[in-house]
C-alpha cells in the first residue's frame, strides 16, 4: 500500500520533479481499478495504472506538463479508452494527475507512517481554481475503517465539497491480507520475495538471523526470534501463517499453537501428503480432535501447479493467498461503486 509512497518520496530526496498520476474513476471496461497509481519523472516511470495507449498518453501528459510547467500542479483528465486511445476495454477513465513538490513531504510522510501504523483515513485533493490554491490534506473518515471496505482502499469518493472546485476524496486503508512466513530457508525467501511485490502485509519469522537478507520490500517486517509461539500468541485474528521452518518438531508445534487459536484465515504447511499423515497421527494421539486437523492445508499452494523448486512452491503458494484474499474480498466488499464524481 506504501509503495507509491516510498517512491514519491525517493524522487523528493533526489530532488527528482515527479508527478503522481491516479486512476479516479472508472466507467465501464478499464486496464485498473480506481485508485491505481504511477509515477513519472522526465526519466523514468513507477508502478502502472494499466498499460498500453491510456498508460503512453498519461505519460505523456505528465511529462508534457513537467517540461513546460503551464498549468496548477494537480488537474484531472477523461480518458475515453475506445474513442480516443483504440483500446479494446471501450471504457472512460479519469486520471488525476499531480505533481509533487517538497511542499508534499509532510503529507506523504504522514500517510506513510499511518499506513504502517495499521490506521484508517482519507486524503483529500483540491484541484483548485480561479483565487484557490491546489490542496491535500489527510483527515479522519470513519466509514474508510468500516469493515465492508477493508479491501477497498483505492476507491476514490465524492465529498460533495461546496467550495468551488473539484474536490476529490481517496480512502487509504492498510492492507488487511497479513501473512506471516515461519522460516528463511529457500522457499521462504522465495515467498517472502514475491510477496514483497504483493498487497498484503508480511511478518517473515526464523531464529537465525544470519538467514535474512539485508533488505527486504517496505511491506515485509523481519522477527529473529527462538520464540516464534509467541509471534502467533501477539497476531490478530484473522491472519494468514505459513509453517516451513527447518525443525519438522518446531513445525508441529507451530501447527498445534495455531490449532489452539483457531481463528487463523489461513494455515499452510510445507511438506508432503506422507508428513501431512504423520503430523495427523501425532495431533490424533494428543487428543487433537480431526476437525482441528481440517483448519491445516497441506500440501501448500495452489492445485494444478507442479514442482518442488523453491520458485515454483512459492508462485503455488501466492496464488493461493491472492485467491483467498479475492474471496474475502468479494466477501466484505461494499455494494457501493467505486468510481467517483468529480464536485464542483
Amino acid at each position: 500500500m506504501t509503495a507509491w509512497i516510498d517512491q514519491a518520496l525517493w524522487c523528493l530526496d533526489r530532488q527528482q520533479a515527479v508527478v503522481l498520476i491516479s486512476v479516479a474513476s472508472v466507467r465501464g471496461s478499464a486496464p485498473r481499478e480506481a485508485g491505481a497509481k504511477m509515477l513519472v519523472s522526465a526519466g523514468h516511470q513507477w508502478l502502472t495504472i494499466g498499460g498500453g495507449q491510456l498508460e503512453w498518453q498519461a505519460t505523456h501528459l505528465a511529462r508534457e506538463h513537467l517540461q513546460r510547467g503551464d498549468q496548477p500542479d494537480r488537474w484531472v483528465r477523461d480518458m475515453p479508452l475506445a474513442a480516443s486511445l483504440g483500446q479494446c476495454c471501450g471504457g472512460l477513465v479519469t486520471l488525476l494527475f499531480e505533481q509533487l513538490r517538497e511542499t508534499d513531504r509532510s503529507w506523504l510522510q504522514q500517510a506513510r507512517d499511518r499506513l504502517r501504523g495499521q490506521e484508517s483515513f482519507e486524503r483529500e485533493v483540491g484541484i483548485g481554481g480561479p483565487g484557490l490554491e491546489p490542496w491535500v490534506r489527510l483527515q479522519e473518515s470513519a466509514a474508510a475503517s468500516h469493515p465492508r471496505n477493508r479491501f477497498q482502499a483505492s476507491r476514490l469518493l465524492d465529498p460533495n465539497d461546496a467550495r468551488g472546485c473539484p474536490v476529490l476524496t481517496e480512502p487509504l486503508i492498510p492492507d488487511a491480507l497479513h501473512v506471516v512466513v515461519f522460516g528463511a530457508g529457500h522457499v521462504g525467501h522465495a515467498l517472502v520475495n514475491i510477496l514483497g511485490t504483493l498487497p498484503c502485509r508480511v511478518t517473515w519469522v526464523d531464529a537465525r538471523d544470519d538467514l535474512f537478507p539485508d533488505s527486504v520490500a517496505p511491506n515485509v517486517a523481519i522477527e529473529a526470534t527462538d520464540t516464534p509461539e509467541a509471534i502467533i500468541d501477539q497476531a490478530p485474528p484473522g491472519g494468514c501463517y505459513l509453517i516451513m521452518t527447518h525443525d519438522h518438531a518446531l513445525d508441529q508445534h507451530l501447527c498445534e499453537q495455531l490449532m489452539k487459536r483457531g481463528d487463523a484465515a489461513y494455515v499452510g504447511l510445507i511438506g508432503s501428503a506422507t508428513k501431512w499423515h504423520k503430523f495427523q497421527q501425532r495431533f490424533t494421539a494428543r487428543g487433537i480432535p480431526p476437525e482441528r486437523h481440517a483448519l491445516i492445508t497441506c500440501p501448500i499452494g495452489e492445485p494444478g501447479i507442479e514442482g518442488k523448486q523453491p520458485a515454483v512452491i512459492a508462485v503455488a503458494v501466492a496464488a493461493q493467498l491472492m485467491r483467498l484474499r479475492t474471496r474475502l474480498m468479494h466477501q466484505d466488499a461494499a455494494p457501493a461503486s467505486a468510481d467517483i464524481a468529480l464536485a464542483h
